[in-house]
């Protein structure tokens, strides 16, 4: 017989599935909520493992690149190092600079790192040509493929700076790179002319090792260079890791409480469905035994049961599917690298995978309860059936009867001894639902904690800048992996829309003299090398005691003063440093050696922002300044009259608004909130199964306690009680394990995009709150029981009776 035909069995399945509408519509939804959260966690791991390992090992990558000064090592000294033990292939050294180029529009592109390679082809780094040719002469550039666009074709050209009498390069080709050892390439020559004009030039080497898959490992090969270099000759390091890091942590940084929710949603469905099933067979012992009485054996038995289970959850599975692609769009769209784009579909073996284990846990969790109605005698099922069990439980009754409670309150209290298995299976139903929404809290509260650190900038009252804010339309952006740089406006236009800039000195002398103010500092935001990394660094430069506009601190500490540099955890990785060490920055023309003091907590993504103090770049000046005001002085009135005195120089002053959450901190919340509402329901439907089992079982009792007198709105009470101990035990329980979850994966969010997590994201849970959310739990226990409570409060006496 077909399980699915016209046969008796197919009979006897849609039977049961049409019959028990409660228990179909909680297997459909616990299956949809767990197969939807497991397509997204299943795309996003995918999207992870992207392109860049194909590309890096198709390339020969480097996995360190790094930068010597030309001073203190010589060439033959540095493809010495190519020999070194571990070392199994190597490259260079290349001539290598900074420069800041200018466009055919009059644009200043951000730092570029310019390396000297006579061609893209070599034991490491096999640089891959997109379009175009290699640069043969000098005057010959290739971009990085992450520029082509309609401002930069072949053919097109750009200055090496904004300087009168710079030279103007040709582009002739774009390329890519997996390690991204650049960000442009020429012949060694052309490397050279810059350095005569005042660019700083370093070395650079390529290598490969036979160890170098974990970060200790990356250390030691590091060490291992500086140590046949000599002191002072090693400039910095870039690792692989650092680099594949940040191709894959567009959906890296989603993936732990995806898995999360996904991981609580297999588990209750597992729990829920077994408890459907369960109660199924406890309630049809009297159908199983009229059903092998008519000749059924016991595997079609358990093929009607386990069948029952999957026909719903079929459903739900397919629903479900559709739910996880759609839910995945937007965390996928984020994870462009210059290496291709992630397709924004779920792939799709992940779409056969998912479904094909989620029918299996299904028939798993099913296949145990249905065995139990298989292996009933005929005789025994027909007449436990027909007259039911009595004296569970009645231990219970006698003791909580005795509490100075109203009986129909006593009554319900009891009511879950009568069936520990089923009343178990609430207990975690209603724990799970309390570790989703407890984890739920502490992961937005966390998300929101890591908006407010990344913008310091928010916390003062007023900024005054140097620039009129509204003089001129906004620089164009700088370009980013994946997208062509903006196009600029015509030059005739730039010119004649170019700001009248305020004198830093006069600005600061105006902030002075208006009354109410209580601190600043000055700031600028601008781009520099960094030796070692390729491409440019943003730095914040800061002028004045700037501890009022710090990040949080992971280690070390913020700058006090010439010298020193704060970075973020992936500049260490992607450099291989620690704090105590030195770099060398260069800002325009001026380098300057500083050690690292602290390391930051930062989420930016690919950028690495720096902080450093002004002074060590005398150049550089403030063109911001963030204000403090006295309490009880307003922000608007002081900004209003800073701005009469500066913008005539020029510059401008306005309050400060209040932090915006970034893009994908939103996708995060909506996704969590979404995730946690879709367990939280299922839980509360799994409740209300148990609630509806016991009910229906228990109606001719509550027909016999209408009859002699108990109101509907004591059997409300009644039926109400009987889950409050379960919702009180299951907050007590779910809540310190969300709180432990949230603890563990905020950590692993955190190492998936390169950095610690400070104790101000971690520590985000109340007293208050959870106490609440303990309480949450009874709430969604009552919240299951209130619908079959009200239907046993309208039941009519007669009909309760007359039901058996």
């Amino acid at each position: 017989m077909s399980v699915f035909g016209n046969g008796a069995l197919g009979r006897v399945v849609r039977s049961g599935v049409g019959r028990r509408r409660v228990q179909t519509l909680v297997i459909a939804v616990a299956t949809m909520m767990a197969v939807a959260s497991a397509v997204v966690a299943g795309s996003l791991m995918v999207a992870a493992a992207a392109p860049f390992d194909h590309a890096f090992g198709r390339q020969r990558g480097a996995h360190i690149t790094a930068q010597f000064d030309p001073a203190k090592a010589s060439a033959a000294q540095l493809a010495g190092t190519g020999n070194l033990d571990g070392v199994t292939a190597s490259a260079g050294p290349y001539p290598s600079t900074a420069f800041r180029p200018v466009d055919r529009t009059g644009f200043q592109m951000p730092t570029l790192t310019l390396v000297g390679r006579s061609g893209p082809d070599g034991d490491v780094d096999r640089v891959e040509l997109k379009s175009g040719r290699w640069a043969q002469k000098p005057g010959e550039i290739v971009l990085g493929a992450s520029f082509e666009g309609p401002s930069f074709e072949i053919g097109s050209s750009l200055r090496t700076s904004d300087t009168a009498n710079a030279p103007t390069l040709s582009i002739v080709g774009f390329a890519v790179s997996a390690s991204r050892t650049a960000d442009a390439w020429a012949v060694p020559e052309q490397v050279d002319a810059l350095a005569a004009q005042g660019s700083p030039v370093t070395s650079q080497m390529l290598y490969r090792f036979d160890s170098a898959g974990t970060a200790r490992q990356i250390l030691a090969d590091r060490a291992k260079l500086a140590a046949a270099v000599g002191p002072g000759a090693m400039l910095g390091t870039q690792s692989w890791l650092d680099t594949k890091r940040a191709a894959d942590q567009g959906a890296a940084a989603t993936v732990p409480f995806v898995m999360a929710f996904g991981v609580l949603g297999i588990v209750m469905s597992v729990i829920i469905v077994s408890s459907v099933i369960s109660g199924a067979v406890g309630t049809s012992l009297r159908r199983i035994g009229i059903l092998k009485a008519i000749g059924f054996t016991p595997r079609e038995v358990v093929r009607a049961y386990v069948a029952q289970a999957l026909i719903p959850a079929g459903a739900g599975i397919a629903v479900g599917v559709v739910l996880g692609n759609v839910l995945a769009v937007p965390l996928l769209s984020d994870t462009e690298s210059v290496y291709g784009t992630v397709s924004l579909s779920v792939a799709w073996w992940v779409d056969i995978a998912v479904p094909a284990a989620a029918l299996l846990v299904v028939a798993l969790a099913a296949l145990v309860p249905a065995l139990r109605a298989g292996r009933l005698h005929t005789v025994e099922a027909i007449a436990v059936g027909r007259a039911p069990r009595t004296g569970r439980g009645q231990w219970a009754h006698r003791a909580l009867g005795r509490l100075p409670l109203p009986r129909p309150v006593t009554y319900g209290l009891a009511t879950p001894f009568t069936h520990p298995v089923r009343a178990l299976a609430m207990l975690l139903a209603v724990a799970f639902g309390t570790v989703a929404a407890t984890f739920a809290v502490g992961l937005t509260s966390s998300l929101s904690a890591v908006g407010s650190s990344q913008d310091p900038e928010s916390r003062a009252a007023v900024t005054v800048t140097t620039v009129r804010l509204n003089s001129m339309a906004p620089p164009p952006p700088p370009p980013v992996a994946g997208e062509a740089p903006s196009p600029s406006p015509a030059s005739s236009t730039a010119t004649t829309s170019r700001p009248k800039v305020a004198d830093p000195a006069k600005v600061r002398a105006a902030i002075k003299s208006v009354a109410g103010l209580k601190s600043y500092y000055g700031k600028l935001q601008t781009d520099v090398a960094v030796a070692g990394v390729s491409g440019s660094v943003q730095a914040s430069l800061y002028e004045g005691d700037s501890r009022a506009g710090s990040y949080d601190m992971l280690s070390g500490h913020w700058i006090t003063g010439r010298g020193q540099v704060v970075v973020p955890s992936r500049f260490l990785e992607r450099t291989s440093t620690k704090v105590g060490d030195t770099v060398r920055l260069t800002y325009e023309k001026e380098s300057a050696d500083l050690r690292i003091v602290g390391e930051t907590f930062d989420t930016s993504g690919n950028e690495l922002e720096i902080h450093a103090d002004m002074a060590d770049f005398p150049s550089a000046r403030p063109d911001t300044f963030l204000v403090d005001v006295d309490s009880g002085v307003s922000a608007d009135e002081y900004a209003q009259k800073v701005a009469a005195l500066v913008q005539p120089l020029g510059g401008d002053a306005t309050t400060v608004p209040p932090a915006d959450q970034k893009g994908v901190i939103l996708i995060m919340d909506a996704m969590a909130v979404l995730l946690t509402l879709m367990l939280v329901s299922v839980a509360g439907l799994g409740v209300l199964n148990s609630v509806v089992l016991d009910t229906r079982e228990r109606v001719h009792d509550l027909g016999v306690c209408k009859a002699i007198g108990m109101s509907p709105r004591q059997t409300v009470s009644l039926v109400l009680a009987s889950v409050a101990a379960i919702g009180v035990i299951g907050g007590l329980l779910g809540v310190p394990v969300g709180y432990l979850l949230h603890r563990l994966v905020m950590p692993v969010m955190g190492r998936a995009v390169g950095t610690s997590m400070p104790a101000s994201v971690i520590d985000v849970y109340g007293p208050g709150q959870l106490l609440l959310l303990g309480l949450g739990g009874v709430v969604l226990a009552m919240l299951g029981a209130l619908v079959p409570a009200s239907w046993a409060a309208r039941t009519r006496t007669a009909t309760a009776l007359r039901t058996e």
